[in-house]
């Protein structure tokens, strides 16, 4: 029996989809590379914005004639959305066979299994936290290990992979429907994430991600230990093997010196840094619940740029929030301006029903306002980010080789056609498509430390290596260059 999964939303549903693949490996089933080869089609949902919930809508209508057609076929949808929606899903989409939240992800392949020897719909998701205020911290299933050879088999690239260090969130902003869907902030053990990247070591993995919905955040305590995410990079750093760490998304007011002192000062820590900000004015910040002063987001960029040489940073925006005006707007444009971010994700504001936002304030800037600032905004970051990527020309970088480029194509422009495709949260992740320029070489791809993408021509062979790109054309989002050992 095969299975195909099709992904949508962040890191952290990336790195589910590949706990569920192994999950449904260990029981005896079998990828299938395309939708109409699988038995088992799995929908790997976020609930962050109404378009992404409404595509897998479409895609699970579209579906209906598919099973009806296979019979004895099961149709899974898990994720933020599974949770949110829970039995609406099966009212919407009769034909779904499975709903499974993203904390049970355990659970996956016994529901499958049951929903396939009884032709019942089954469903497992998280309890409310609201209404579970005497027991708030449900332990989540998705820290257990899995079989490490499995993982293997389910990560895009056998060099790279993602590490969840934490679960959900306590930061409860007004626009977000995370803590809802993901649960309350918990941390992992330190020695089972370092067992686990020891694990990865071993398999020839160079580069970890820590992932966390505000991953800065980290914080265990054990008797009088506490571990926070500067003592975890300290001792990641120590373990053979791992070249490079990165973590994401952090949030702003938990950056601290140590934080990055440690990413300063460690050989494997990256200089790259996602901090969202989400607005550029105080007026909105407090509408937003964020819990930061732009002249506080300001101080940290100011602190990030002296403290590590060559540091990057990205951001989150969102445009057309409750009650934005065109002032509160162009304060927006002036903190992107004055932070010169590497790039930014910019999303127009999407209701969330759930959120205090949704009970609490209306939605009341016109679609074509969102759009117009949404444009703009892009504009000029695009400007900042081009002028960010031309200071490369010249210079000689040291990249991950990640494997062939997704174009055929050796123009920056177009690889950046891409990377704007696949920026949002709610795109489906591609994966890469060979080309070739003559019968040997590709344009491959590859990244440096501090996260900006580069092309240049090579073979397949050097996949998983770290190689010296000299630098001759930029685009705001990528850097072309020449093979230079």
């Amino acid at each position: 029996m095969n299975f195909y999964i099709e992904t949508v939303g962040c890191q952290m549903n990336v790195l589910d989809s590949e706990l569920a693949a192994a999950e449904l490996l260990s029981v005896g089933w079998t990828r299938a590379d395309e939708r109409k080869d699988a038995n088992l089609i799995l929908f790997n949902t976020c609930s962050v914005r109404e378009h992404a919930e409404e595509k897998v809508y479409s895609a699970l209508g579209r579906l209906k004639h598919w099973k009806t057609q296979k019979p004895g076929s099961i149709i899974a949808v898990m994720g933020c959305m599974a949770q949110r929606e829970q039995t609406t899903i099966f009212k919407r989409a009769p034909h779904v066979d499975v709903v499974c939240g993203p904390g049970q992800i355990d659970q996956l392949a016994s529901l499958i299994g049951a929903a396939a020897a009884t032709g019942e719909q089954q469903i497992a998701v998280g309890v409310n936290r609201f209404e579970n205020r005497a027991n708030p911290h449900v332990v989540r299933d998705s820290f257990r290990l899995y079989d490490p050879k499995r993982l293997k088999e389910t990560r895009p690239r056998v060099f790279q992979a993602m590490v969840r260090i934490m679960f959900g969130c306590n930061k409860f902003c007004s626009y977000c429907i995370v803590p809802s869907v993901r649960g309350p902030e918990q941390s992992r053990p330190p020695k089972d994430i370092l067992n686990e990247i020891k694990r990865l070591a071993d398999q020839d993995v160079v580069e970890v991600v820590l992932l966390g919905q505000t991953v800065n955040s980290y914080r265990y305590v054990e008797g009088e230990k506490t571990t926070r995410l500067s003592d975890l990079l300290v001792e990641i750093d120590k373990i053979p093997g791992i070249r490079r760490v990165r973590f994401v998304s952090s949030y702003p007011t938990d950056m601290t010196d140590e934080l990055l002192q440690a990413v300063r000062d460690l050989p494997s820590s990256t200089p790259f840094l996602h901090v969202p900000a989400q607005h550029g004015a105080n007026s909105m910040l407090k509408r937003m619940r964020r819990h930061y002063t732009v002249e506080e987001y300001k101080e940290l960029v100011d602190r990030i740029y002296a403290t590590i040489p060559g540091a990057t940073i990205t951001s989150d925006f969102i445009v057309g929030f409750c009650g934005e005006t065109e002032e509160e707007f162009q304060q927006t444009v002036d903190l992107v301006r004055y932070a010169k971010f590497k790039n930014s994700f910019i999303f127009k504001y999407s209701e969330r029903p759930g959120n205090e936002a949704a009970r609490m304030m209306k939605d009341d800037i016109p679609e074509e306002v969102k759009k117009q600032r949404n444009n703009e905004l892009l504009a000029v970051q695009n400007e900042i980010s081009l002028e960010g990527s031309r200071s490369f020309i010249g210079k000689t970088v040291e990249i991950l080789v990640e494997g062939p480029s997704k174009r055929e194509t050796k123009s920056a422009a177009a690889e950046d056609a891409l990377y704007e495709e696949t920026a949002s949260v709610e795109e489906t992740l591609a994966g890469s498509a060979p080309s070739a320029f003559g019968q040997d070489d590709v344009q491959m791809t590859g990244r440096t430390a501090c996260d900006r993408i580069v092309v240049f021509d090579g073979t397949r062979d050097l996949a998983g290596g770290f190689h010296k790109i000299k630098i001759t054309d930029a685009a705001p989002f990528t850097l072309v260059g020449e093979f230079v050992e």
